[in-house]
């Protein structure tokens, strides 16, 4: 069964994942820095909880994509708190972010690696369209508060 798709307005921008991954490279290591199970595991059951495909669907679709059976409990083993000792493999990270339309686990993973993932091309031409669409509805506003302000001053 599908479930209803979210926004997700913590994505950041390209300009943003730059910035950060300079900060990355000047930033000092320290002892569990590198300890990205915990970040993961909860980005893993974010994906799942924003996708707008069941928990089934998204192992279906892993399955296809790996040529090996993934079920809905394999998934939640690696999501689940309790079970420490069930990880996803790096090599199925991959087939998780397609099937799920989440790409958060792999940015930890190469943010942890001290690099960062760019989005595709389609992505990319939908934050220039968002930011169109915002700079459109700005211009609006603009329009409007300059019309206002005449009003007021020919009063």
């Amino acid at each position: 069964m599908a479930k209803k798709s979210r926004n997700d307005d913590s994505q950041q921008s390209l300009f943003d994942l730059i910035q950060h991954a300079q900060g990355i490279e000047a930033a000092p290591s320290s002892e569990g820095s590198l300890n990205i199970q915990d970040r993961l595991r909860r980005s893993l059951s974010d994906g799942i909880k924003q996708s707008p495909l069941s928990v089934h669907i998204i192992a279906g679709e892993m399955s296809h994509l790996l040529g090996e059976t993934i079920t809905a409990e394999m998934i939640y083993s690696w999501t689940a708190e309790s079970k420490s000792n069930h990880q996803i493999w790096g090599s199925r990270l991959p087939a998780f972010c397609r099937a799920a339309r989440w790409r958060q686990p792999l940015e930890i993973m190469t943010r942890a690696a001290g690099a960062f993932c760019l989005p595709g091309p389609e992505a990319l031409r939908a934050e220039i369209q968002r930011m169109r669409e915002e700079e459109r509805i700005l211009a609006t506003e603009r329009r409007k508060r300059e019309i206002f302000l005449k009003e007021i001053e020919n009063q």
